[in-house]
């Protein structure tokens, strides 16, 4: 398979769609929009915000939308209430714009059905390992527990789409219901660990100037990395 044939986008929300949206711009959320050129599909990896937006995006790239990704249940990847303070379009939007199934692990399936009030048939819940074919380009799904129970990582050739699993500086929060570090923990060094170091890492926030890096850059670089093992990880994270 040719980079050549892969689609490949990766938007920020309140600067390329949801434009101007004053919430949206504080969370600096990415979406990606990932597909076969040659078949003119994609799937959109955590629809929130504008997700119109996102659709007209993808046709005004002569690409038809098959499908979505969630990396995980919280309201700025896939819609819902945030924290009381404003309601994010998500899936829940898209589903009413057009028919189609969003892939989750199967943890997270119900914690995405509650929060999004979207029906459990529209859901598909995967395990680890598992591809989504979108034409002929696969998207392998990783399922790195820690920031939430079904939290999963998606590689496409050699790019890491990493939701809030891991940033260029940091990791996603542990603290929030669900959480939890010793998994990140493992998430981070056991899990992911086997990914070679030019594989591109591809965050759910712009937390850092730059967009992506390469991992290997990024396991020299970022603190979470730099522990001796679980203990020295649970000092860490205390």
């Amino acid at each position: 398979m040719t980079g050549e044939r892969l689609y490949f986008r990766q938007l920020l929300a309140g600067r390329d769609f949801a434009v101007g949206d004053p919430v949206a711009l504080k969370m600096v959320n990415f979406v990606y929009l990932v597909g076969d050129r040659e078949a003119g599909e994609c799937v959109v990896i955590d629809p929130a915000w504008g997700v119109r937006d996102l659709c007209d995006i993808a046709a005004e790239d002569g690409m038809k939308l098959t499908g979505a990704l969630a990396t995980h249940h919280h309201p700025d990847h896939v819609g819902g209430d945030l924290f009381g303070m404003t309601s994010i379009e998500g899936i829940a939007t898209l589903l009413e714009h057009q028919g189609m199934k969003i892939h989750c692990h199967e943890a997270e399936h119900e914690w995405i059905r509650r929060g999004t009030g979207v029906s459990a048939s529209d859901l598909v819940g995967h395990g680890s390992g598992d591809v989504v074919d979108v034409g002929e380009i696969p998207i392998k799904l990783l399922h790195t527990p820690g920031h939430t129970p079904g939290s999963q990582c998606f590689l496409v050739e050699n790019r890491l789409i990493a939701g809030d699993t891991l940033f260029l500086q940091g990791c996603g929060r542990t603290d929030f219901p669900g959480g939890d570090s010793e998994e990140m923990y493992r998430s981070l060094h056991e899990r992911l660990a086997t990914l070679p170091d030019d594989t591109v890492l591809y965050p759910g926030h712009r937390y850092s100037p730059e967009a992506s890096a390469p991992l290997g850059e990024t396991r020299g670089s970022n603190y979470v990395f730099n522990v001796a093992g679980l203990d020295d990880w649970r000092r860490l994270m205390s």
